[in-house]
């Protein structure tokens, strides 16, 4: 167990208007630090005020990216209590993406313990309107202060908050995907299962063709054949064909999501037919052609369900049930945004309430 210090602020911020929140944008009184020295190990945890921090110029995160970040939410739940959603989940993800960047793990109890801390001093800013929430930012950074190839030797761990709202500003009206058939995210072998920034820097470049051509969010193909699909930029993705609820298969290449366990959890609880394999962008054309792709949405910690109204593979654009959201896609919404939020039963023991 952590010994936390904690030095509140003595200035803290005005609230803002919680109706015109955006995503990521404002961020609360105080942040979560920890320093990690070799031979050390983890120590010196902390509640500070938010704001800046010194750090070297050589420090390595800025020239060889050895950094790690994991997202998730606090919920102002029914009752008014603050509440977590599979704290657990990210602990244990956040330790998989340390393993693969050689960063030193963090006990999962220790992780989730300064999330809650911390979540508890600025309680006052998980804000209470329908559709917000407070988004959580755990992250590491490489300080060792060396221009060269290796893992570093000390790093610095922080949490910080954020008060956000819906993660499009279009809410839950379907978004448009771009299938990019030019560049690629992750192969196997690779870090695309990892959460580090290198992933999403690599993302960009697609992601400023698909905006210019009207689209929210770009779908990557496989790395080797190119024609396999495997995740959208900022979710994982799913399809409803022939009443199969179908998911690209985990295969080191693609994030392991934790809002796409749930949907699996929730789908095959429901009893509905749920596949995990390989699904081909061909596939995927002939199936909306036939009428048997039915939905399609991707699912995230940000957007929680997002509905894709539309796909477009080169020169095929594939609108999905008229463009409409889906019955799936609107019910797993209800379901999982009911349980984080106290509305619905918590029957997998999902949701930590902060006493």
């Amino acid at each position: 167990m952590l010994n936390i210090r904690i030095e509140k602020t003595t200035s803290p911020k005005a609230k803002p208007d919680w109706n015109n929140l955006g995503f990521g944008k404002i961020f609360s009184d105080h942040m979560f630090v920890m320093d990690y020295t070799e031979g050390q190990g983890w120590h010196d945890a902390r509640i500070v005020p938010y704001g800046s921090f010194e750090i070297e110029p050589a420090a390595m995160v800025f020239h060889y990216g050895q950094e790690m970040f994991e997202g998730l939410k606090a919920y102002r739940g029914a009752d008014g209590r603050a509440r977590l959603f599979r704290p657990d989940m990210n602990a244990k993800r956040a330790n998989d993406s340390n393993d693969r960047l050689v960063i030193p793990q963090i006990p999962v109890e220790d992780f989730v313990q300064a999330i809650e801390t911390v979540v508890k001093v600025d309680e006052d800013w998980i804000p209470t309107v329908p559709g917000t929430s407070l988004y959580i930012r755990p992250f590491i950074i490489a300080t060792d202060e060396f221009l060269g190839v290796a893992p570093s030797k000390t790093y610095k761990f922080f949490i910080i908050l954020s008060p956000s709202g819906a993660y499009y500003s279009s809410g839950l009206a379907p978004v448009g995907i771009w299938i990019e058939d030019e560049y690629v995210r992750a192969v196997r072998g690779g870090m695309g299962y990892t959460k580090t920034g290198g992933n999403y820097a690599a993302s960009l470049i697609a992601q400023v063709k698909a905006h210019n051509d009207g689209y929210s969010q770009v779908l990557w193909l496989d790395g080797v054949e190119r024609k396999y699909i495997e995740e959208v930029g900022a979710m994982n993705i799913f399809f409803k064909i022939n009443g199969v609820i179908t998911t690209p298969m985990l295969n080191g290449s693609i994030l392991p999501g934790i809002t796409r366990n749930s949907v699996l959890t929730v789908c095959r609880d429901w009893g509905m037919p749920v596949e995990e394999r390989k699904i081909s962008v061909d596939e995927l054309i002939e199936a909306q052609k036939t009428g048997a792709l039915e939905e399609c949405f991707g699912t995230g910690t940000a957007a929680v369900i997002s509905p894709v109204g539309k796909l477009r593979y080169k020169d095929d654009v594939m609108t999905i049930n008229g463009g409409g959201i889906g019955p799936v896609s609107q019910k797993l919404y209800d379901t999982i945004t009911g349980i984080q939020g106290g509305t619905l039963e918590d029957k997998f023991g999902w949701v930590t309430v902060l006493d």
